[in-house]
């Protein structure tokens, strides 16, 4: 038995009429079908001509009479033609059937299981076709036939599917990027050039123009029109004047049969078992359409329904790319499914330490402050203030409950190190430098891998200058960070570009080398006392 998470209904289930899915879907219906003549070339039998015939003019009677033939002949349709235009007209019947009545799924499975059929197969192996439309209405028929009935997807078809959707999505967020990218490109020439006429061209009233930029401007405004969001209107289409351009076509389908499979508990597991949650969060860290932002903070959400999974998430970064999300925002369904995944971050996990951790990294991330922009503006929708009340009350407590070390903790874990007061304070580094080697060095490691993969002045500057007061104020700390590789790390930044890094790891390479501290804290406070006498300062931490 399926055990579904039934929650209020979000349209996931339906293809909004505008989509490109639908638009195509509705032309296929169109077609008339020559099934005549596969039976005379001998492709189908005569009992599949036959049925499909029939069911072409009257399927719901024909269907509640024949059932078995019926499936019987549209998973021998799917699997042994092979032209495009035919096997697109298959699946809009076929998911024509199962969107009139959710029950015939169960029919499907129940019918298959005694004509020994395999009901997964035919559509896994469409997956692979070159046909978009094809590809794409296969996978929406496998999420209906998993998510809508009694069975469960075998484990190996749905690592394969679950797979799918995940390279599916990483493709789509990866063109749309380079769509991005090319648009930037030619909208830079394009304006270079059309400063350059110089009166070159004019209209019949004597107005310089350029016939390329409005071209662009033409396919700009094409693109809006062609790009309908689920639920959305054209007015959607500008965000704060910004033109939104169109991800890859399908992205929506498939972020829908997402929605649908991650509301299942037993697929959730198998989704991050193919790193799902790390795709999610790298498509959200780009500038993606509100839209598709929506719905790939829906799979968020319904992930934490699970309280093993919602303690797990925040080792993901979710909080930290959510809050941003949140501070840009102006679409209120974006804003309440965003509120959502962090009521269920506190609420779900079932170890409060837990729950304080990600209240603390809410905090961190400024969310406090968006809470407050919130309680001001009017909402509609009652779970949005209800919400905003209860993490508001949640993050409140948890600032009052907060210790110095518990604030480092959890800016380090962020991994959006700044020069916040915790890190300058002598009296905290005494106190808690020896905390840097608990859970196996875990905040000393984090530190050391920001200064190997950051590329942000700031994070450098503040992470060099947190080893050193580590290996100040611990006794074995040198030999610590030598074992972690640590020490040639800082060293690499002697070079860097940005005179503030070099600085503090001039200052974190002393720490490593000079043991006498009381002889290095009096030559610190000597350079301080120089630099406010005249000498030229270093620049600032801004």
């Amino acid at each position: 038995m399926t055990t579904a998470l039934y929650l209020p209904e979000e349209n996931i289930d339906m293809i909004a009429a505008t989509s490109v899915l639908q638009q195509q879907a509705a032309d296929i219906r169109t077609r008339t079908i020559n099934w005549a003549s596969y039976m005379q070339s001998q492709m189908i039998s005569e009992e599949d001509y036959k049925a499909i015939s029939t069911l072409d003019k009257s399927r719901g009677t024909y269907l509640a009479q024949n059932s078995s033939q019926v499936v019987k002949t549209l998973l021998n349709l799917v699997s042994h033609l092979s032209k495009d235009s035919t096997i697109q007209y298959i699946l809009v019947l076929l998911d024509d059937l199962l969107q009139e009545d959710r029950s015939r799924v169960d029919l499907f499975h129940e019918t298959a299981g005694k004509l020994k059929q395999c009901i997964w197969g035919p559509f896994l192996n469409l997956l692979n076709r070159q046909d978009g439309f094809i590809v794409n209405m296969s996978s929406r028929i496998l999420a209906k036939f998993a998510c809508w009935g009694h069975e469960t997807m075998p484990k190996s078809d749905l690592n394969f599917y679950l797979q799918f959707l995940k390279d599916q999505l990483a493709t789509n967020g990866l063109a749309y990027l380079q769509e991005m990218a090319q648009l930037a490109k030619r909208t830079q020439t394009i304006i270079v050039h059309s400063h350059g006429q110089h009166g070159k061209d004019k209209d019949h009233h004597g107005h310089q123009y350029s016939p390329n930029l409005a071209q662009l401007q033409q396919q700009l405004h094409l693109a809006n029109e062609s790009y309908r969001e689920v639920g959305g209107s054209s007015s959607d289409q500008q965000q704060e004047g910004k033109c939104v351009i169109p991800n890859n076509e399908y992205i929506q389908s498939v972020a829908r049969c997402l929605q649908m499979m991650l509301r299942v508990d037993e697929y959730r597991f198998a989704f991050v078992g193919v790193d799902g949650i790390s795709t999610l969060i790298r498509i959200l860290s780009t500038r993606v359409n509100f839209q598709v932002q929506y719905q790939l903070i829906f799979c968020l959400w319904v992930l934490t329904f699970n309280p093993l999974l919602a303690a797990k998430m925040n080792k993901f970064s979710v909080i930290p790319i959510l809050a941003d999300i949140l501070s840009d925002c102006a679409k209120e369904k974006v804003t309440r499914i965003i509120l959502a995944v962090f009521r269920n971050l506190i609420e779900k996990p079932e170890d409060s330490s837990v729950a304080k951790d990600h209240c603390i990294a809410m905090v961190q991330c400024k969310v406090l402050k968006q809470l407050s922009i919130l309680e001001q503006r009017r909402f509609d929708d009652e779970d949005i203030t209800a919400d905003v009340e209860y993490l508001s009350e949640k993050l409140q407590n948890s600032v009052q409950d907060l210790s110095s070390f518990d604030e480092y903790a959890t800016e380090v874990r962020s991994g959006r190190l700044e020069w916040s007061p915790v890190h300058k304070s002598a009296k905290f580094w005494r106190e808690n430098a020896q905390r840097l080697n608990e859970k196996n060095y875990e905040l000393l490691r984090i530190l050391v891998h920001l200064l190997e993969t950051s590329k942000d002045a700031i994070i450098l500057s503040v992470a060099c200058f947190d080893i050193g007061e580590y290996v100040r104020h611990y006794p074995r700390g040198k030999h610590v960070l030598e074992q972690l590789g640590g020490k040639q790390i800082v060293m690499q930044h002697l070079g860097h570009e940005d005179p503030n890094v070099r600085y503090e790891a001039l200052l974190a390479v002393q720490k490593l080398m000079v043991h006498n501290w009381e002889y290095l804290g009096k030559q610190l406070e000597k350079d301080n006392e120089n630099q406010k006498q005249g000498a030229a300062p270093i620049a600032g931490k801004a």
